[in-house]
């Protein structure tokens, strides 16, 4: 039983659970990862251009974090309408290949930036006397630099495995571990393309976000100051990115593995498959939710960004009151079509 058939639906004796969960789960869910993604991106954009001049090298970091997401989510009509259309693609090659770049650029480009981030806020903690280097605008442009092109080559091999696939008069943009293989050797590739970019691209950006996790720690349980707002503030950050790994990322590279694992089994039962492939649809959304974290993550770095977030709100209450006061005004003063006596 081949996993061609599994996916289109051949098989009528199994469970339905992925494609159900493809039709209705991934459109309600990257909607709500575009709505909030989109304005959180946009405000945060603009409070890091406007209010928060000249900046930092982590302002910098935090910046080219939200330009990621907003990329990301901006590809997301285009998935909606794809799994709400009953998987039927009508765009084109290229846009098949650039929406799917998207998510795997912005899943590894934040990944990267998130360990630029926490390995700078070590150093901040660990090496008080080097922050004032390290927070030079220099550090922060090449830290993106090298994420942006660490990010393009590790995601640019995938273009070549991402294609349209034409199958009972419709056409379908499968994601990368979903691909279809026409022969062993392609199928093998994929395999250890995929267990390659998990090592280089997760699991080693993991071990670097651990051990400045470890070495806050340790530096915050030495020392007379060991409860300043900068040092706990770290801390706080470090966790926060560490609960962005483990719960957004750790369970779609797990998944993704298992998922091309059984589709390269020959015999693969129907019911495995399509769990398999059900439990995998639901990670794809929640490593997008990892710029729901991002969000929280703008605020947490320093307490200029909540005051500058705040004012933007403030403004627009008091130009709104500043408005009405202004018409009621006029109102009182024209004058009244009832004659006196």
């Amino acid at each position: 039983m081949s996993s061609s058939m599994l996916y289109y639906g051949e098989v009528h004796n199994c469970t339905t659970v992925d494609q159900l969960l493809k039709r209705y789960f991934l459109p309600i869910a990257y909607s709500i990862i575009f709505i909030v993604g989109l304005v959180g991106n946009i405000l945060s954009i603009c409070v890091y251009v406007t209010k928060l001049r000249p900046w930092k090298s982590s302002s910098i970091i935090m910046v080219n974090l939200a330009v990621t997401d907003l990329l990301y989510v901006l590809s997301l009509p285009f998935l909606v309408h794809y799994y709400s259309n009953a998987d039927a693609w009508v765009l084109g090659d290229f846009m098949c290949r650039f929406v799917r770049f998207g998510f795997h650029f912005n899943l590894y480009g934040s990944i990267l930036f998130l360990t630029c981030h926490a390995a700078f806020r070590y150093v901040v903690v660990a090496y008080p006397w080097r922050s004032a280097q390290v927070q030079q605008k220099l550090w922060g442009i090449i830290a993106c630099v090298a994420v942006w092109t660490i990010a393009a080559a590790e995601i640019t091999p995938m273009l070549t495995m991402i294609s349209l696939t034409e199958k009972n008069n419709n056409t379908y943009c499968l994601d990368f571990a979903s691909t279809i293989a026409y022969n062993f050797e392609d199928t093998v590739d994929v395999r250890w393309y995929s267990w390659l970019l998990t090592a280089v691209g997760f699991l080693l950006p993991l071990v670097v976000v651990f051990m400045c996790y470890i070495g806050i720690v340790k530096k915050l349980a030495d020392g007379p100051y060991t409860t300043t707002s900068k040092r706990m503030r770290a801390r706080r950050v470090t966790v926060l990115i560490l609960v962005v790994f483990v719960v957004c990322f750790l369970p779609y590279h797990m998944l993704r593995a298992l998922r091309i694992e059984t589709r390269m089994m020959q015999a693969a039962p129907c019911m495995v498959e399509r769990i398999v492939h059900a439990v995998y649809i639901i990670s794809r959304p929640l490593a997008g939710f990892n710029t729901f974290f991002n969000l929280a993550l703008y605020t947490l770095s320093g307490d200029k960004f909540r005051g500058a977030f705040v004012t933007i709100f403030y403004r627009k209450c008091w130009l709104s009151k500043a408005t009405s006061l202004f018409q009621l005004a006029i109102i009182s003063k024209e004058p009244s079509d009832t004659p006196t006596i």
